[in-house]
């Protein structure tokens, strides 16, 4: 997957994508594009997102944690909080699904004040989707019949952007697993089943 590695920043994407296709982009394109983009911003941007919730000392089991105030006078911890990431593709798009970790088991269920869950209240409806990328599985199949190189540049810079964010979450937090493909699996995945419809088919011909 050393072709993942390395993707131009998403301005330089976009101007080629419109460079490539005469000042017009597919509609696909610009779901994904704009998800992405709005991934660029999620800890920066004003409005609320269960990704900086998350990130947010403030609501998490002090406690059970082995809270306390650095020098700065933030709230610091002795002990990670521990939780499980997966990875979703389905038809909305592509999700990053987090999971509080209690006692070694995953859970997937509403918490509240529980002293073995590392937040003060966890509810799956509002915190387990960390983020979206709108339309991506469906882009990426687009991308392998009718795509051309910015569309592979924005699968690239979309898969770096989220293992990107999952390093940052890293630092806080003690991630007991990652679950599911990564968006260049799922890609190398459909990649190999188009390859093998593709043999099956010169098969049926001879």
């Amino acid at each position: 997957m050393s072709e993942f590695l390395k993707a131009p920043a998403l301005k330089e994407i976009n101007a080629n994508k419109r460079k490539l296709n005469w000042g017009e982009v597919p509609a696909i394109y610009h779901m994904v594009s704009s998800s992405v983009g709005e991934l660029d911003g999620i800890l920066t941007h004003g409005f609320d997102s269960s990704y900086k919730h998350l990130l947010n000392r403030d609501t998490w089991n002090m406690d059970l944690l082995g809270g306390y105030t650095d020098k700065d006078g933030k709230p610091a911890v002795k002990i990670k909080p521990q939780i499980s990431l997966k990875h979703v593709f389905n038809e909305m798009g592509y999700e990053l699904h987090c999971f509080p970790m209690i006692q070694g088991e995953r859970l997937d269920t509403t918490l509240l004040k529980n002293p073995w869950c590392p937040f003060l209240a966890w509810i799956p409806e509002t915190m387990r989707r960390l983020f979206r990328i709108n339309s991506l599985p469906a882009f990426i199949i687009y991308s392998m019949d009718n795509g051309d190189e910015a569309d592979l540049e924005l699968i690239k810079y979309a898969y770096l952007r989220v293992e990107n964010l999952i390093d940052i979450l890293r630092g806080s937090f003690d991630i007991i697993e990652v679950d599911g493909f990564s968006i260049a699996e799922f890609y190398r995945d459909i990649e190999r089943q188009k390859t093998n419809d593709t043999v099956n088919e010169i098969r049926d011909i001879n």
